[in-house]
């Protein structure tokens, strides 16, 4: 499997605290069958997750070379999630934030309950300036927990979405594992992820197992385990399935 969000770069937000974790982590999820990891800090403007990109490129090479030291085969590549604000293309403009592997795909958080009373607006903006939105754990917002036919028109905007896939497994609630579950049925879901803060257990095989259930095709099990994924990292804008 390959994972697109993590919060595995120590000592900036509320994922890992030390470099030790970091690592600890990152060999616990190649033990268990994670070969590629995009690492994804909060960036929450206002906040104390506001990290710079100068400041993450560090953080994040001191983490690629302990994880070669250790000998750990996991690739790595760095992003953000970022949480939805009025001043993303400013960000974005500014180099505060960074993109998916510095590919045209954003990662992007909502708030949990009400949404921005221009949210789509935003997201308007982005898609304008290139950017492919990609919504972080959708089945975790109220708003679509109630209504999940309202996500069919960010889905028309171009929005991609990323499961956090252990909602399936009841982490976040029954709600979530409802909404995640219909998300997936229907083909709204393009990305899997760990979201993982501290948490060892990855569950792939598990995952693997249970979206097998639910999906009934070997090909779209393999899309979003790993192809989605493959075509972030070459930034390609094509052929993406959902």
């Amino acid at each position: 499997m390959k994972d697109l969000h993590s919060h595995l770069l120590f000592g900036i937000d509320d994922g890992s605290s030390s470099l030790d974790e970091s690592v600890t982590l990152i060999k616990k999820a190649s033990e268990e069958g994670i070969t590629d990891i995009m690492i994804t800090p909060h960036y929450m403007e206002g906040s104390q997750y506001n990290c710079n990109n100068k400041k993450k490129k560090e953080l994040f090479d001191r983490l690629v070379d302990e994880v070669k030291k250790n000998k750990i085969k996991v690739n790595l590549y760095l992003g953000n999630e970022v949480y939805i604000s009025q001043n993303i293309v400013e960000l974005l403009n500014k180099r505060e934030i960074v993109t998916l592997h510095n590919s045209k795909y954003l990662l992007l958080e909502f708030p949990s309950g009400n949404m921005l009373y221009n949210t789509k607006e935003i997201i308007y903006e982005l898609v304008v300036m290139g950017c492919v939105p990609i919504i972080a754990h959708p089945e975790r917002y109220r708003i679509f927990q109630r209504h999940p036919e309202h996500m069919e028109e960010y889905l028309r905007m171009g929005v991609l979405l990323q499961g956090n896939y252990k909602s399936l497994f009841g982490v976040y609630g029954k709600d979530a594992k409802k909404t995640l579950k219909y998300f997936l049925q229907k083909g709204w879901i393009t990305f899997l992820g760990s979201d993982c803060h501290h948490d060892d257990k990855f569950n792939v095989k598990k995952l693997k197992k249970k979206l097998k259930s639910i999906l009934k095709s070997d090909s779209m099990v393999e899309d979003l385990l790993n192809n989605n994924f493959d075509k972030v990292i070459k930034d390609e804008n094509s052929g993406i399935k959902r």
